[in-house]
């Protein structure tokens, strides 16, 4: 998506307005910058008044809304964790009336099995923690009750493309334990049938699965796993693991570990497997904090890219807050990755750029710039800085 396309008349203005008191003084950046291997890590209110500008330009750029599918329910995600760290109504209420206008259901309703149509229950169970209504949580919960117990249970193969770990893992989760508190017998079954469908997805799905064990990492779908038949691979016939497919499998893991409990009997496998993705991001990260668009290959569409390294700085902040990783080794992968979103990622007026739109794939959406962006890669930013404000206030205590 274009940003000449996004701010036009009234929304430009209405944009402008509302972002005038924290607007940057720093130039626009048509390239990234090389970024020292030490950075700070700025304070919670630092990073927040950054995630307020990308938020609220956003918003006056797009006074529709929009639909409940993933995209859009992505950037509600992220737009209700900043609500949860700044407190402010104004990002309540205008995920309120996205929920409430789609009367807080499902794309396809409650028979889909499709990852994607399951997203937006994320946001209706945030708001749901804020404000307990049965309605708000009553089309995900009969979903997921369906292909628990109702709908071909025995099918696990739903998962067979990577971003569906960040799409569904959380709501699965989530509902389960909303289910034990609220005194029905079965969330070992919701927690047992997220784990099937996560295991068919890491180790089944295309013969030897979307893990790859060696390096950590992931591959989006079978079309991309070396070894079986006309494997996809880099131009320079390197494999593909792509960087915001990693991405979504990194904020699954995240909001799926948030949700359970820690005495849960797959959260070691869960913590295992997110910070083995990490160290294996480690190791690519960029000097200026970006990731690549391919993860195993540099030379491929070799430029920064917003949404996989937000989701990559999120998981990582995570892993860091939580103790999972070690804080000499990745605080400074963290603090890097939101050097550069925010210096290079970030324009002035608060616009969000360098975000590869739809795809399933590096070659997606190309080519990418300071004017691209979307809705999920914002979403992706707001769930990265509010964690990295977290973390940033944790370290200052």
């Amino acid at each position: 998506m274009n940003r000449r396309q996004l701010l036009s008349g009234a929304a430009a203005v209405a944009a402008s307005a509302a972002l005038a008191p924290v607007a940057s003084a720093a130039p626009a950046r048509t390239a990234p910058p090389p970024l020292a291997t030490a950075v700070r890590l700025p304070s919670r209110e630092e990073i927040a008044v950054v995630l307020r500008r990308v938020a609220d330009h956003w918003i006056g750029a797009h006074q529709d809304p929009g639909d409940n599918g993933w995209a859009r329910a992505t950037f509600f995600s992220g737009l209700m964790a900043l609500h949860r760290l700044t407190g402010e109504g104004r990002y309540l209420d205008h995920a309120r009336g996205w929920a409430e206008g789609h009367d807080y259901g499902l794309l396809d309703g409650v028979t889909t099995r499709h990852a994607d149509n399951q997203c937006a229950g994320q946001a209706y169970l945030d708001l749901y923690a804020l404000e307990p209504e049965p309605g708000k949580i009553a089309a995900i919960e009969e979903c997921l009750h369906r292909m628990v117990a109702v709908d071909r249970p025995e099918k696990d193969d739903d998962w067979w493309w990577d971003d569906a770990l960040h799409m569904a893992m959380p709501p699965f989760a989530r509902i389960a334990v909303l289910r034990e508190q609220s005194g029905q017998p079965d969330r070992a079954a919701f927690e047992e049938k997220l784990h099937r469908l996560y295991t068919h997805t890491r180790s089944t799905e295309g013969g030897p699965g979307l893990l790859d064990p060696d390096s950590g990492l992931w591959y989006r779908d079978k079309r991309f796993v070396p070894g079986l038949p006309g494997a996809i691979t880099s131009p320079g016939g390197k494999p593909v693991r792509w960087s915001r497919g990693n991405g979504w499998v990194a904020g699954g893991h995240v909001k799926t570990l948030e949700a359970l409990p820690p005495t849960a009997r797959d959260v070691p496998e869960y913590r295992a497997a997110l910070a083995a993705l990490l160290t294996a991001a480690r190791e690519v990260q960029r000097p200026d904090g970006f990731w690549n668009v391919n993860l195993a290959d540099p030379d491929h569409l070799p430029g920064p890219e917003t949404s996989g390294t937000s989701f990559l700085a999120y998981g990582t902040a995570f892993a860091l807050r939580t103790g999972l990783v070690d804080r000499t080794a990745f605080l400074p992968v963290a603090a890097r990755a939101w050097q550069g979103l925010a210096t290079t990622a970030v324009q002035p007026d608060g616009f969000l750029g360098w975000v590869q739109g739809v795809g399933d794939r590096p070659e997606s959406s190309q080519p990418i710039g300071p004017d691209t962006t979307a809705d999920f890669g914002v979403g992706a930013f707001l769930l990265a800085g509010t964690e990295l404000a977290l973390l940033a206030d944790q370290l200052a205590r």
